[in-house]
């Protein structure tokens, strides 16, 4: 059985494309990160989201990009926007984030024999990332070949991102019929101890508008006096 690194966040996006892998007969290794993050919800989302879609193994790497900072997302002196962010890189960007996070999985793919490694990026409906278009995750999947034991050695490793051109709406529509509970996930840059959302971040806005142009039952959980 064909066997895959998938990197899962525990939000809507991730939770799809392990779906998706699952659905294509990947036997499925979830990575997850815990890089500083404003939170630790989505981990224990991950959790859950790996447990639920039956990936063989659910493992979590440590990577403190809180002692760099430069991010909302790891720097507590940075507000997290809660208005539509303008042109621009919003503050949310997490500096190489998920060149860190592919590499870590680049890792794990060699020790455990597989020959791809599955991302949730999204190049549509998401804040304008550098990382997540496509040509940087063929430039990606280019260096890992050139840098990699067994890609040199005859086995090349694909980087799949199989919602990468996907809308919100897409996504959710694609998720739900795979069978993925969403009410499981955690998109939220501010969410609470619990996980419940904010509702008003741009990860937020995403989610919202994903579940109401799919015409799908939103099961969100928001933080008491959100609406």
């Amino acid at each position: 059985m064909k066997s895959a690194v998938v990197l899962v966040s525990g939000g809507l996006d991730s939770a799809t494309v392990l779906a998706i892998a699952q659905s294509e007969g990947w036997r499925c290794n979830a990575l997850s990160v815990d890089y500083g993050q404003r939170h630790k919800a989505e981990l224990h989302a991950a959790t859950q989201v790996a447990r639920a879609l039956g990936a063989v193994e659910h493992r979590v790497a440590h990577v403190d990009l809180g002692i760099f900072g430069g991010s909302a997302l790891t720097d507590a002196s940075i507000d997290v926007p809660r208005t539509p962010s303008g042109a621009g890189i919003p503050v949310t960007y997490v500096p190489a984030r998920n060149t860190i996070f592919l590499s870590l999985a680049l890792a794990h793919a060699e020790v455990t024999g597989s020959d791809a490694v599955f991302t949730g990026a999204n190049a549509v409906d998401y804040s304008g990332y550098p990382d997540c278009r496509p040509e940087y995750l063929a430039a990606f999947e280019s260096m890992a070949n050139l840098a990699t034991k067994r890609a040199v050695e005859g086995a090349p490793i694909q980087v799949r991102a199989p919602i990468v051109h996907m809308s919100k709406a897409q996504i959710v529509a694609r998720g739900h019929a795979l069978g993925v509970d969403f009410s499981l996930t955690v998109s939220c840059y501010n969410a609470d101890a619990a996980g419940r959302a904010c509702a008003q971040c741009d990860a937020c806005r995403f989610r919202r508008e994903g579940f109401l142009t799919a015409g799908l039952p939103d099961p969100t959980r928001y933080q008491p006096g959100v609406t």
